[in-house]
């Protein structure tokens, strides 16, 4: 199959690849621009629907899936374990091997602050009740940057790749599909959610006294907020817009000043992940996964997408339509991309994958990414090169 002739991309994990000698040319049959290998990723379990090896892959912590720089991690307090569980120690190398030797072009896939390690609490959020989200990772500690900016420093080194893609690249919070979650006891309004996901630990403190927030008070305001919701209490009326239940929550004024010192943390942090893989491989193309909500905390992060000019895309999660995909449009002058659910076992709705990316390009999608060529069954991937064939039609006509 021909090529997609625009930026027409699907996830894949390197025990995609790895082991089965047919994975790479049938990766290439999907007529993909390229694909974007998991380099650097959280704890999972993946089914593999054709591998010749395996049907399950229990990734069992976040991890590194190349070589380790000894000299660049001996003296870190966090840093990318090696993943045990694929037999090897360069796994994304093997499969960046097999894809190009199959004619498929490989970008880094960096998951940045889902991070699960053993150990991880003490730089992880903690909540305004003092608990920690293990599974987090807080922009605002020193040693989190330096683990983030050395893991820009493992991707450049990284042969074979033209470009990277940063996923939860930011603040995380609450929101986390773990094993086994048992936290739907008491539902939380999105706002709810946000106040809940905001982060006091001694790094946040700081940030928000050289904001003008007394920690303490926030502290006691959000609690005082979320404890009648634990206790059952009727809840009072909530905007529907999230950014207007959190005003209505906070206070306009306290709530002005969180974002802003949110916003701040982040943008220095992203800062100094991308000045370091520009400054050694300014040909690479830097891509991040982003929510036009800039109060968002999950994979797709929030950020103000009028000031994005940092990243040569963003990547809108687009599985239930192209609302954010509209909204990021307008605000952003980078190209944005579309990402698009071809497993239908996660929610997804693959048999009309080609009529959603008709649509998310007809709302300004600069490219597409499609969620995920190892996870989808055969069918699957059958309406991934349906979508593939559709788009090139549609650019040839």
């Amino acid at each position: 199959m021909d090529t997609v002739p625009m930026d027409t991309a699907a996830y894949v994990y390197p025990w995609d690849v790895v082991g089965d000698p047919a994975a790479a040319d049938q990766i290439a049959g999907l007529g993909l621009s390229h694909v974007t290998l998991a380099a650097v990723y959280h704890a999972v379990r993946a089914l593999t629907p054709r591998h010749p090896g395996h049907r399950l892959v229990v990734a069992e912590h976040t991890a590194a899936y190349y070589p380790l720089s000894t000299e660049r991690w001996e003296q870190s307090a966090l840093y990318p374990p090696p993943a045990a569980w694929t037999g090897g120690t360069d796994s994304f190398g093997a499969a960046v091997g097999a894809l190009r030797a199959a004619g498929v072009g490989v970008h880094a896939w960096v998951v940045v602050n889902h991070v699960d390690l053993p150990g991880n609490a003490e730089f992880a959020v903690t909540n305004a009740y003092g608990d920690r989200y293990p599974w987090t990772l807080c922009p605002a500690r020193d040693a989190v940057q330096e683990y983030a900016v050395g893991l820009a420093g493992d991707i450049v080194e990284l042969p074979g790749i033209t470009g990277v893609e940063l996923e939860a690249f930011g603040w995380f919070g609450f929101e986390h599909l773990s094993a086994h979650d048992k936290t739907s006891g008491v539902r939380l309004t999105g706002a709810e959610q946000y106040l809940f996901s905001l982060c006091f630990c001694d790094g946040c403190d700081g940030a928000y006294r050289a904001g003008g927030i007394d920690p303490a008070q926030l502290r006691t305001r959000v609690r005082g907020v979320l404890d009648p919701v634990f206790a059952g209490a009727d809840r009072p009326a909530q905007p529907d817009d999230e950014v207007a239940a959190i005003d209505a929550l906070l206070g306009a004024e306290l709530a002005t000043a969180v974002k802003g010192m949110r916003d701040m943390v982040a943008e220095r942090y992203r800062a100094a992940v991308v000045d370091t893989i520009r400054f050694a491989r300014p040909e690479l193309a830097v891509l991040a996964h982003a929510s036009p909500q800039a109060h968002r905390y999950a994979a797709f992060t929030g950020m103000d997408a009028t000031r994005a000019g940092l990243f040569d895309g963003l990547v809108v999660n687009c599985w239930q339509g192209t609302g954010a995909l509209t909204a990021t449009v307008a605000a952003s002058d980078v190209p944005v991309l579309a990402s698009l659910l071809a497993v239908d076992g996660m929610g997804g709705r693959p048999d009309t994958l080609a009529e959603q990316g008709v649509a998310a390009l007809a709302a300004g999608a600069a490219g597409l990414r499609i969620y995920h060529a190892g996870l989808a069954g055969d069918a699957g991937l059958e309406h991934i090169r349906e979508l593939t064939a559709t788009v090139a039609k549609g650019a040839d006509q």
